[in-house]
């Protein structure tokens, strides 16, 4: 079911959701440009008239707006259209400053996007532990050795050949490497241990044979772990969703996969509100997902987008010279077309809103 509007509880978790996004973006841009000594006019969460706005003692004006669909830093010498080509050539205008700190303050907000996910993903795996599979059987696949040796879905594997299994992972990597010998598990069912032999099938995966013996595991459990490992963890963590994303990417647009997933403000609500009920480690598990996903579209080199001012720098490093403002300012308004294009189209798959050539040939019969 579609969000509405009216669901107070998807609408606040929105609002957090985007709001601690947008912070934490233009927060890095804020962060890097004050570190490169340019003054910052303006730091906005949300557009339009502000609802609270106050002025710190360095002249930075922060406003809370009345439209929480984004946000920006404005900083001296610069301009929407053009980047650094107008402003104030003073000390602390962003234009006076070498192309390296230019770039530098550009990347500090998808960079601030993917560190908000590292923290995140850290701080939930430390307090709340390390989701796991347990070796709880919840499923036997027809004529596999475990159904043939009378395993039954409840029962779980305590070991096997003596070693004790803690997760689905760890049992996967006992069996895996003797397709076609026999091994011992020990198998608990109601409290009672009981021995069985298995022999795992073999089975071919990227050229290479494995044993299975057939059971599906879909009992989770967090398991606690140490804050180094919560690093480690949440570090492979950042890396595999940034991989993901990446190839979901590559899919969409090399081959137009993935077009019905596409999700605009409307979905994110949805599943905002969707995530904040599961509680507060799914919670910020998602807000992590998300910063990851808001981090690599601001790198995608669009003009208008972070990447696409830090295309203008790579041309302006190789030639010496900035693109002409006339070809800034174009390549601005194409791709202020394509990203309104985008947010238009995803929002009209949200509302599940017939396109208008097929809503005008149904009409039309």
């Amino acid at each position: 079911m579609p969000f509405m509007l009216g669901d107070l509880h998807t609408l606040l978790a929105f609002v957090i959701v985007l709001g601690i996004l947008i912070s934490v973006h233009e927060f890095g841009h804020y962060a890097v440009a004050r570190w490169r000594g340019v003054h910052v006019e303006t730091f906005s969460v949300g557009f339009g008239p502000a609802l609270l706005s106050r002025t710190d003692k360095r002249g930075t004006v922060w406003k809370l707006s009345i439209i929480p669909l984004g946000g920006y830093v404005r900083m001296q010498g610069w301009a929407e259209l053009g980047g650094e080509t107008t402003g104030e050539t003073t000390q602390g205008s962003f234009r006076t400053k070498s192309l390296a700190s230019r770039a530098m303050i550009i990347a500090a907000g998808p960079f601030a996007n993917f560190m908000l996910a590292l923290l995140i993903l850290i701080a939930v795996t430390a307090t709340l532990g390390r989701e796991t599979v347990l070796p709880v059987i919840t499923g036997i696949v027809a004529q596999s050795p475990a159904a043939k040796a009378g395993l039954l879905p409840g029962e779980r594997i305590i070991s096997v050949n003596g070693v004790k299994v803690s997760n689905f992972i760890a049992l996967h990597k006992l069996v895996a490497p003797f397709p076609g010998k026999s091994l011992t598990f020990v198998v608990q069912n109601h409290g009672q241990p009981h021995s069985v032999a298995l022999t795992p099938m073999r089975k071919i995966v990227a050229g290479h044979d494995i044993g299975e013996i057939g059971i599906i595991g879909g009992t989770f459990a967090r398991q606690p772990v140490s804050l180094p490992m919560a690093v480690v963890i949440g570090a492979k963590q950042t890396y595999g969703l940034t991989t993901a994303t990446l190839h979901g990417l590559w899919q969409l647009v090399a081959y137009q996969r993935g077009v019905k997933d596409l999700g605009g403000p409307v979905k994110i609500a949805e599943l905002s509100g969707q995530a904040a009920s599961q509680g507060v480690g799914d919670f910020f598990t998602f807000i992590a997902i998300l910063s990851v996903n808001l981090g690599l579209l601001n790198l995608i080199p669009i003009p208008i987008l972070d990447g696409g001012h830090l295309l203008y720098y790579a041309y302006e490093a190789v030639r010496r010279r900035p693109l002409p403002r006339a070809v800034q300012e174009a390549g601005l308004g194409f791709g202020a077309m394509i990203l309104l294009t985008l947010i238009l189209a995803v929002s009209w798959h949200d509302l599940h809103i017939p396109s208008p050539i097929t809503w005008l040939s149904h009409t039309l019969g």
